[in-house]
């Protein structure tokens, strides 16, 4: 983080989710939810079968034993290759009914089935093993070049050249004590030991390991020096997180409180109104701005409008406040909701090109703390900002919400008229089709009044043309766009 901020965690526990609220001086910054019924995938290790090949696209198909086959790309398979040796075609790698060992590294989202790697990296406190590699890597955001090397060479000492694998240095090794880094080794060894020990016993597909549940994550990778405390509304989590902690993460067992106080934890901090307001289309400014946020299959789209926003000056003046306050809120709400792949942003057109530059500048800064993978573009020749924000899990709407059933997700409904008129054309239709002795509507309120009103002479036209009694019944319970023709 280039800022740092005194940060809360504040995790909720039911017995059927946890969700967990990363807090930086008293407001929401991040938001993460995991039901127990439906568990990030991530993370996961799996011996899996291989059910098709598809050398076109250089990828394949694996039976991981989820709802939808897995998806492997070449570029994620490791192999071995000296030194100038091409990288060989996915169709001479695997065949089909191979087993393969593979690691989820992104979850299923929409239609998409899970993504696959057989590079295995498991994750412990302070280090990440690789068992197929052999290099020490050190995390980017240790940016100290002699730390890098001192941290190196300790990982290095601790290693010995004839075992197999390689590490990469996270940050919270940064201070770490040799026995601390030596028990994360052991530790991480004795998983893989364990990993591969099951594999040998089971028929593919089936599950080797699974990645721990949300609220030991947060004790492994939510952490950080920032970190003041971690509140915790569970007696029985506080003990389970406990004796992790004291077992895999001893430094932050000090920071673990116990919350026991009358008002629901997630209440007192107004976080269930943050959720609101995150799964909220629009999101208001402090200046009277607004924005609006529309996730799409392709991609999320942000637009910035000033509102009830006046500047004190001039207009130009207005935009611009408005844009930089802009930045921040959406560079948060991207946190916030988890949203991910491309994200493009249509700030208020500026003419000058400072305050352009200006805007953009203040969108990276208000970025840089963000835990999750982005590269940002300048504006583009239309005045919009292109970005990418790495996704591997669902976003927060797709979480907690579904499409609506009336609308199916387009935002709208056809009106009154426009069904009556369908239900029209069907009822023609229908009589040319069936000879009834008569024909009932059954459709929404709305629907039968637009029938009972301005459409009674077109119904009564449509009943003297195919010569049949038709007849109207509200149904209380239909949405405006359903409707049934039953023949009598």
């Amino acid at each position: 983080m280039s800022e740092s901020f005194p940060e809360d965690i504040l995790i909720n526990f039911t017995p059927q989710e946890t969700r967990v609220a990363v807090m930086y001086q008293g407001v929401v910054q991040e938001l993460h939810i995991e039901r127990n019924a439906s568990r990030g995938l991530v993370g996961n290790i799996y011996l899996g079968r291989v059910v098709r090949i598809l050398p076109g696209m250089q990828s394949a198909f694996v039976d991981v034993g989820l709802q939808r086959t897995a998806f492997l790309h070449v570029a994620d398979i490791w192999e071995t290759r000296s030194p100038g040796e091409p990288a060989r075609p996915i169709e001479r790698i695997l065949h089909e009914g191979q087993s393969v060992l593979v690691q989820v590294i992104k979850d299923p989202i929409g239609t998409k089935g899970a993504r696959l790697s057989t590079q295995i990296s498991l994750a412990g406190r302070m280090l990440v093993y690789l068992p197929q590699e052999k290099h020490i890597g050190i995390s980017q955001r240790i940016e100290n070049e002699s730390y890098r090397d001192a941290l190196r060479e300790q990982i290095g000492r601790l290693v010995s050249n004839s075992e197999q694998g390689g590490y990469i240095v996270r940050t919270m090794a940064e201070g770490a004590t040799d026995e601390e880094l030596a028990n994360d080794i052991e530790y991480l060894r004795k998983l893989w030991y364990d990993i591969q020990a099951e594999s040998k016993k089971i028929a593919p597909p089936g599950l080797l390991y699974q990645e721990l549940f949300l609220g030991l994550r947060v004790l492994r990778d939510f952490v950080n020096a920032n970190t003041m405390r971690i509140v915790i509304d569970s007696r029985e989590n506080f003990q389970k997180l406990s004796s992790f902690a004291s077992e895999y993460t001893p430094t932050v067992l000090p920071l673990l409180n116990h919350y026991i106080g009358e008002r629901p934890l997630f209440d007192l901090y107004g976080i269930e109104q943050e959720i609101e307001k995150a799964l909220a289309r629009r999101v208001d400014l402090k200046s009277g701005g607004y924005l609006i946020f529309d996730q799409t299959e392709a991609m999320t789209t942000i637009d910035v409008n000033t509102g009830g926003f006046v500047g004190v000056r001039n207009f130009d003046d207005t935009v611009f406040k408005t844009n930089l306050e802009a930045a921040q809120a959406i560079a948060r709400q991207l946190r916030l909701r988890n949203l991910g792949g491309i994200i493009i942003t249509d700030f208020i057109d500026m003419d000058s090109e400072e305050h352009r530059s200006a805007v953009l500048d203040e969108f990276n800064k208000a970025l840089s703390s963000d835990h999750t993978r982005l590269t940002v573009n300048g504006f583009t020749a239309l005045g919009l900002v292109e970005m990418t924000r790495k996704r591997t899990r669902e976003s927060l709407a797709h979480v907690l919400c579904e499409p609506c059933p009336t609308c199916s997700g387009r935002g709208e409904v056809k009106t009154a008229r426009t069904v009556c008129y369908e239900i029209l054309r069907e009822l023609l239709r229908e009589a040319r089709q069936f000879n009834a002795r008569e024909f009932r509507i059954l459709a929404s309120v709305p629907v039968i009044d637009v029938f009972l009103d301005e459409e009674s002479q077109g119904l009564a036209m449509l009943s003297d043309f195919i010569e049949k009694p038709i007849s109207l019944k509200a149904e209380t319970s239909y949405s405006q766009e359903q409707y049934d023709i039953v023949l009598l």
